[in-house]
């Protein structure tokens, strides 16, 4: 199984995939065409040839959603309309919405937060992406060394996720989602949110987390996984102490995959 997204995820693109916000272009490059062929209606913030070939255009996000029976949609506008494009797929009662917009205002963002909490809709912004290996891709993940598997893997960093993915195909394990999140500071899902759907999906064996986040989260992480977390959690992190404590952990970036393959049952070598 996999966390958030899967090969049944009906996508509306709000934006353009040819680059009509930071970072978009090469997102959907990344994605290719496992990126494309989730999407199923488009919004367009702009030029029309922006939109993948073939994609049916609505002019607004819940027209899109009743049409096509859409659940999530993935945001690619110029950072002026990230927070307007947000609340268009809020407004549509989405359940999950993907901003791979980068450097949006703060004050109407500030308004998206509030509003996020209070819906409670799930998000990813600021150069995040999301994968289930074989059946979606979305956002600026390197998709060659992703193979379906059982390890989750959350990272902040496209080339870390990339780099584990390659180390642990070596041991015959592969990914069942791999989360990039955001930057800091974003309005969005955080590492302990992804940890906790994680924990609560069958098809997950154990968590691979590429790379430290700030103090307070790596703090907050290590508490909830500690008292928790049922599946092994695997760390490499450079930055703060306090989520390798009493977590198995590496600060070798070649380590990641021997450290994920040692906290996995022999059993699930390799997936089947």
């Amino acid at each position: 199984m996999s966390i958030l997204v899967n090969k049944h995820t009906r996508v509306i693109l709000q934006g353009g995939d040819g680059g009509a916000g930071p970072g978009c272009s090469a997102a959907w490059r990344a994605g290719g065409r496992a990126g494309r062929a989730c999407i199923v209606a488009g919004v367009p913030y702009g030029p029309t040839q922006d939109m993948p070939a073939g994609v049916p255009l609505f002019a607004s996000v819940r027209e899109a959603r009743a049409e096509s029976g859409a659940t999530a949609s993935v945001i690619c506008v110029p950072p002026m309309f990230a927070a307007r494009a947000i609340e268009e797929a809020l407004d549509a009662e989405l359940e999950l919405v993907i901003c791979l917009t980068e450097g949006a205002p703060e004050e109407p963002m500030r308004r998206v937060r509030q509003r996020v909490r209070e819906q409670g809709t799930r998000l990813l912004d600021r150069s995040c992406g999301l994968v289930t290996p074989g059946e979606i891709h979305i956002g600026p993940l390197a998709g060659q060394a992703l193979r379906r598997g059982r390890i989750g893997v959350v990272s902040r960093s496209a080339a870390l996720a990339s780099l584990a993915a390659g180390q642990l195909a070596g041991y015959g394990l592969g990914e069942s989602t791999v989360v990039g999140l955001g930057e800091p500071g974003g309005c969005g899902l955080g590492t302990l949110d992804v940890l906790r759907l994680f924990d609560q999906d069958p098809g997950t064996d154990a968590v691979l987390l590429a790379g430290s986040l700030d103090a307070r989260a790596d703090a907050d992480c290590a508490h909830w996984v500690q008292r928790h977390m049922r599946k092994p959690v695997v760390v490499f992190g450079q930055g703060s102490d306090a989520l390798p404590a009493g977590l198995p952990s590496t600060r070798n970036p070649a380590a990641m995959g021997d450290l994920v393959a040692a906290a996995v049952e022999p059993q699930w070598l390799p997936f089947d």
